[in-house]
Formats: structure tokens, C-alpha cells, sequence
């Protein structure tokens, strides 16, 4: 046995300081593997076939054909599949998606609905053999037009009340003295990360093994565990290096399909999505239509504001985009009135996408905020700072920090704001109009329950085990450094290991709560065994292990509005010949708790905001209504910003602990998109003086709307 003491409390913080990722390393050595990487002996393959019509039913499949092809070892459909449990509650009281329950019915809901597995002995000759596959439809009459105002929407609570109501809004727009009353759309978008959606199943020793690309191995785990009536315990989940998600890598048909397939086999089975499987399989975010009515003294001061939105869902699954959300938390008015409604169509099922409700919902707001600043003869950031509450506009609950206001003042600031002439199309460099635009963000803060250990070894070091996800955010790296902390040790005496869940349960990688939820019950742990180590004990050779849960922690908070705010500007040019828009620079400044890791938190808020660009100028997942399905299903024709579309970016931020958090945490991973398309919209009305109101705004868009405001 071996005793040994942590560093004394002089010991630097670890926490704010700039660190390279733990693992940079193995992934650019290509030693760290992919769900889709990770050999195993005897590996079979399988390939999903999509359906070719939008609805309908399956008559009959030619598999005969299909089996006697070469390496083909089976051929999985309704007819023969393993039934499934879809009677349950899934993670936060969610219903399960019927998406990911494939094969149990002859229906086909949507165009690119699985209907058939073919498993192979290698990748190749099982896309051959899928690709052979003849299947028989009865075909029905489909629609996906989404047409915002459908007379058939109604309202969905999903993660959120659907409907806030309070005050007597007719009455308040009618004795308001300035009114905005707009409708903003955005369209169908798509997640498209770098690594595309993979599992590999197998059976060992009675226990269900999955190599996969998640968000949350706990997740996948009960899912799946409920979907094949499963004892949770003899289910386990391995995803150690993940190449982004979004919120699309959560429980899908691939898994599904390939548990399936292993327990058919008793082999091990790989299913990997193409890219074009993913714009079916791997969720979107539905497009939007909003209308936001804002009714305001002459001094900007709000007395009505009402944001209504629709989104779509499918036939199958009942998933809302609560885009009017966020008028909830940003401003207050005698009249505020919100809701949140859908339209089901006859398309895949739409899922969470960085900054749901967020994202497009700030554009429709913020844009309308602009144009209220415009009618009143106002600077776009004074009349924000007019209407900052003093409490949650719809809740009434105290705000743990609301730092929006300074995030704008030091943003106009550095951005140049000051002698701004308010007056569009005044500024020009040639052929280019420029214009510069503003807008507020804010995402919710919070903290779910979760579970960590940290080992102390008789060598000084010390091994810290949760189910968290790195996907790609740096995570791995933040929370070595909060244990680092923690423990008042050097970061390089700390190795944490995630994405497996045998570690126990945790919160998954979204919703921006991974890294504070996590962090949250490292230091707990960390705590704990430093204590423990600190007095001396002897190290056995197994070493000493401590165990947290946050759960307790976490349920006693006080109900509050926890948020992370910032305010975004752009500068764009406008080519008055051809419509081309161009971000010429960009600035976020952000109240987003404390930064654990300065080096790849500016990468998220980078990222965001780049993503906030594509959103403005770009993404646009185009339906063929006779079809039902994509123009242009794939990365040629879905466009985002490369990098000859991404300027000067700069992102900063304030001194914005919680002070509710153990480590002061409140995250970063969504708020760099929130407010950054309405910025840039903002900025080519300031350029052009015609407001853009769809997105995203495309040449002939800018072109269509010049020619009808001759006068701009």
C-alpha cells in the first residue's frame, strides 16, 4: 500500500485556463476510433432500404432473389423481424420516437421509411443486395406542403408549455402608438455532422453490447432496453469518440435495425447511415412560421407582445419546434401572449437541433425588434436595453444572472456601434451596399442528475469514470480540467474516461446542460476523494474509488430563470448586381457562466455563430411535393457556409459565474447560434432598406424584393 497527499490549495486552477484536448493526438494520428471504425471477428453489415413512396403500404417484398445473392445472411422486414415494446416512457418523461420501431407493420408514413434490412457478409455486398430489393407498394395519396397557417394545426406542450397567455393583447395593441405586426419563416434544416450515424450490435455472454455514435450511452441504453424488453443491466453502450451531433444522435433505426440483426444472427452487425439515409433518418429541424405581433409607446417601451409559431411533425410522431419560446424569457410586456403549434405532414419525423426553439425563433423576434426600433425613430440596442425584466416576463421567477445588457454595451463597443448612421442603404465600397445589424440571444442554463467516480491510484494519479459524450465540444477536455480542480492536482495527473454506460447513468450531451451537469458530479466525487486521500489514507494496489450523484443536489435548487444571454453584430455587403450577401465581420460577446476551457469554448461560440450564418444565407431543405421527398438529398444541394463564406469572427465574453453551480457553469454549446441569423438579417435591411423576412436570404430573394422596393 502506498499513502500519498494532493498538491496543497496553492495549487493553479486549472478551470479558465487554455488546454488543448486531452485526446487531440489520438485523432489526428487516427488511433481515436469511430463508432464505425472498431473491428470485431466475424463483423457482418447491414443496409437499410428506404421506401420509394411517401405513403402507403408494402404488398409484398421479392427476397428470394436477395438471399441467393453472394454474402447475403439475411433479410429483416415486417414480416419476420423481432417484436418490439413501444409502450413507455422514455428519458425526460419523452414518449418513444415510433421512428425507431422499424419493421413492425406493413405502413410506410413517409418517403425514406425503412421497410427491409439486407445483412451481408461485407458493406459492399450488402448495398448490392438492398439495392436489389423489389418492393411492392399500395401507394396513397401523401401531402408535405407545409403552409405555416394550416387550418389544421393545433397546439403541442413538447418540452415547454404550449400556450402563455397573460393580459388583454387586442386591447393593448389598440392603444399602442407604434405596432409591428410581421410574419418570419425559416425552412427545413438539416444536421449533416462530419462523422455519420453508425452502430455496431453484438451478443456476448448473454449482455447486449452497442458500439455506437451518440449523444448519451445511458440514453441509448434504456431506449433500446425498453424497445427489446431488456433488463437495463444486461445492456451496455460504448461511444468514446463521437464526430458531432447536434441533437440528431439520439435513438434511430439504424441501432434498432442492428440489434435486431445481431440477435437473428447471434453475430456481430454493423448498420451505417449514408448521408442521403441521414436527410430520412437522423431528423431536421421543421421549418417555421411565425408571426409576432409588438405594440410599443413612442419611446419603444412595450406594451403588447405577441409571438405565435407553427412547426410540422409527422404522422408517426408528435415533435414541436417551440420557436415562441423565446419571447418568453427575452421581454416583457402589460400583453404577452405566446404559443407554440403544429401541422402533421406526411414527412420524416423533425427532432432537437442546436438551439431548438432558439435558433429560429430569435430570428423572428429579434427581426422584429429591429423593425419596432425603426418605427420609433430608436437605436436597435437602446430599445433592448428599454425592455430588459427584472424578473421572468411569463414565469415571474427571479433571474440567476442577466447579464444581457452589459454583453451589449461592451459589444457596441468593440464592435464600432457608436455614430452608426441609423439610416439604411447610406454606406457603400463600390458595388457593395453595407450595413451592420444587431440582436439579442439566450438559451436556457440547466442541470440534470448524474453519476461520477474518481479513482485514486497508488501512483499519484487518478481516473474519473462518468457516461458523458464528447462530441466534439471539448467535454473530455473540461471536465479533466474541473477534476484537476477538484482535486488539487496538475490536469496530468488526471485521466477521464466517458462514453460508456457502465459507469453509470448521467446527463446526455444536449440542451447545452453536458458539461455542467457532468462537471457538477465530478466535483462532487473529486471532492469527496481528495478529502479522503488528504488525511492520509493508504492507496491499495485497486486503489480508492468514490461514487456521486447529484440527484438530491440538483432537486433542491430554487425554481429561477437560469440562462446564458449575449448580443451578436454583423457587417454585411450587398452586391446591388447580382444579390450576393456577404458577412464581412461578425462579433458575439456572451454571459454564459464561467468558461471552463477559453481554447475550445471560443470554438463553440465560433461555431454557433458561423452556423448562424449558414442559417441566414444558405441552409434549405427543398421538398418535392410530388415526391415527398428532397431536392437535392446530400451536400451538394444543401448548402452551407464553407469557408470562403466565413469572415473575421470574433467571440469574447464576461464575468458571468452562476452562482447556484459548484463550478459556475452554465453552457455554451447552443447560445453562438441563437440571435446570429437575425443579426445578419438586421444588417442587410441597414445595407439595402428591404427587410428579408424568409430565410434564407438568396440572391433572387434579394434581387425579387429590390425590384419591388424600387425606392430602397
Amino acid at each position: 500500500m502506498t499513502a500519498f497527499t494532493t498538491e496543497t490549495p496553492t495549487q493553479a486552477p486549472s478551470v479558465g485556463t487554455a488546454h488543448t484536448r486531452v485526446e487531440g493526438r489520438e485523432k489526428v494520428t487516427g488511433a481515436a476510433r469511430y463508432a464505425g471504425e472498431v473491428p470485431f471477428a466475424e463483423l457482418a453489415h447491414g443496409w437499410l432500404v428506404l421506401s420509394t413512396v411517401a405513403r402507403g403500404r408494402i404488398r409484398s417484398l421479392d427476397t428470394d432473389p436477395v438471399l441467393a445473392m453472394p454474402g447475403v445472411l439475411a433479410v429483416l422486414d415486417h414480416r419476420n423481424a423481432p417484436r418490439l415494446e413501444t409502450d413507455y416512457t422514455g428519458l425526460m418523461g419523452m414518449r418513444p420516437d415510433p421512428t425507431c420501431a422499424v419493421f413492425q407493420h406493413d405502413r410506410v408514413p413517409h418517403l425514406g421509411w425503412p421497410v427491409a434490412l439486407v445483412v451481408a457478409e461485407t458493406s459492399e455486398q450488402a448495398r448490392e443486395a438492398a439495392e436489389a430489393l423489389v418492393v411492392h407498394y399500395e401507394q396513397e395519396p401523401h401531402d408535405v406542403d407545409f403552409i405555416g397557417e394550416h387550418p389544421d394545426a393545433y397546439p403541442v406542450d413538447g418540452h415547454m408549455p404550449a400556450v402563455t397567455q397573460k393580459g388583454d393583447l387586442e386591447a393593448e395593441l389598440a392603444a399602442s402608438a407604434v405596432i409591428v405586426d410581421a410574419e418570419y419563416t425559416t425552412p427545413e434544416e438539416h444536421h449533416n455532422p462530419m462523422e455519420p450515424h453508425a452502430a455496431t450490435a453484438r451478443w456476448d455472454a448473454g449482455r447486449l453490447e452497442v458500439i455506437d455514435s451518440n449523444q448519451g450511452a445511458t440514453w441509448v441504453v434504456g431506449e433500446l432496453a425498453n424497445l427489446f424488453s431488456l433488463d437495463p443491466a444486461s445492456v451496455r453502450v460504448r461511444s468514446e469518440h463521437v464526430g458531432g451531433g447536434f441533437g440528431s444522435k439520439g435513438v434511430r433505426a439504424h441501432q434498432v435495425a442492428a440489434v435486431m440483426a445481431a440477435t437473428v444472427l447471434q453475430r456481430p452487425v454493423r448498420v451505417v447511415l449514408t448521408r442521403r439515409q441521414m436527410f430520412s433518418l437522423a431528423g431536421y429541424r421543421s421549418p417555421t412560421t411565425q408571426r409576432v405581433r409588438l405594440g410599443a409607446e413612442t419611446d419603444g417601451r412595450l406594451r403588447a407582445l405577441e409571438h405565435r409559431a407553427v412547426s410540422l411533425t409527422s404522422t408517426v410522431y408528435e415533435y414541436v419546434e417551440p420557436s415562441a419560446g423565446v419571447a418568453r424569457v427575452m421581454y416583457d410586456a402589460d400583453a404577452h401572449h405566446t404559443a407554440n403549434r403544429v401541422v402533421r405532414l406526411d414527412v420524416p419525423s423533425p427532432t432537437f437541433m442546436r438551439a431548438p426553439g432558439e435558433a429560429p425563433g430569435s430570428f423572428a423576434l429579434e427581426a422584429a425588434l429591429d423593425e419596432l426600433a425603426e418605427k420609433c425613430g430608436i437605436d436597435p440596442i437602446e430599445l433592448r436595453l428599454r425592455n430588459e425584466p427584472d424578473k421572468g416576463p411569463v414565469s415571474g421567477l427571479p433571474f440567476t444572472g442577466r447579464n444581457l445588457a452589459t454583453c451589449f454595451r461592451e459589444g457596441a463597443r468593440r464592435f464600432g456601434w457608436e455614430g452608426r448612421d441609423p439610416r439604411p442603404g447610406r454606406r457603400r465600397d463600390g458595388r457593395w451596399l453595407l450595413g451592420t445589424g444587431t440582436a439579442a440571444a439566450s438559451f436556457p442554463s440547466g442541470a440534470a442528475p448524474s453519476t461520477a467516480t474518481a479513482t485514486a491510484h497508488p501512483d499519484g494519479t487518478f481516473t474519473v469514470r462518468i457516461s458523458a459524450a464528447d462530441i466534439g465540444t471539448g467535454a473530455r477536455t473540461a471536465l479533466t480540467l474541473v477534476a484537476a480542480d477538484a482535486l488539487q492536482v496538475p490536469p496530468e495527473r488526471v485521466r477521464v474516461r466517458i462514453g460508456d454506460s457502465d459507469f453509470g447513468p448521467a446527463m446526455i450531451a444536449g440542451g447545452s446542460m453536458g458539461t455542467r451537469s457532468w462537471s457538477w458530479a465530478i466535483t462532487a466525487a473529486a471532492g469527496e476523494l481528495r478529502e479522503r486521500v488528504a488525511l492520509g489514507a493508504d492507496i491499495p494496489p485497486e486503489g480508492i474509488t468514490v461514487r456521486s450523484d447529484t440527484t438530491a443536489a440538483i432537486g433542491a435548487l430554487a425554481p429561477a430563470e437560469r440562462h446564458s444571454f449575449g448580443a451578436q453584430f454583423a457587417e454585411v455587403a450587398v452586391d446591388v448586381t447580382t444579390g450576393e450577401v456577404r458577412v464581412r465581420r461578425m462579433l458575439g460577446i456572451f454571459a454564459a457562466g464561467r468558461i471552463v476551457n477559453p481554447l475550445t469554448a471560443r470554438n463553440q461560440l465560433l461555431g454557433g455563430m458561423i452556423w448562424g450564418i449558414s442559417m441566414a444565407l444558405h441552409e434549405e431543405a427543398v421538398r418535392d411535393r410530388a415526391s415527398g421527398g428532397h431536392v437535392g438529398a446530400d451536400l451538394a444541394g444543401y448548402h452551407v457556409a464553407t469557408h470562403a463564406d466565413v469572415p473575421r469572427i470574433e467571440t469574447d465574453w464576461i464575468d458571468d459565474p452562476d452562482p447556484n453551480d459548484p463550478v459556475g457553469i452554465k453552457g455554451i454549446g447552443e447560445i453562438g447560434i441563437v440571435g446570429a441569423a437575425a443579426a445578419v438579417a438586421n444588417a442587410v435591411w441597414h445595407a439595402t432598406g428591404v427587410r428579408h423576412r424568409n430565410l434564407p436570404i438568396r440572391p433572387d430573394r434579394v434581387l425579387s424584393a429590390s425590384a419591388e422596393a424600387p425606392d430602397a
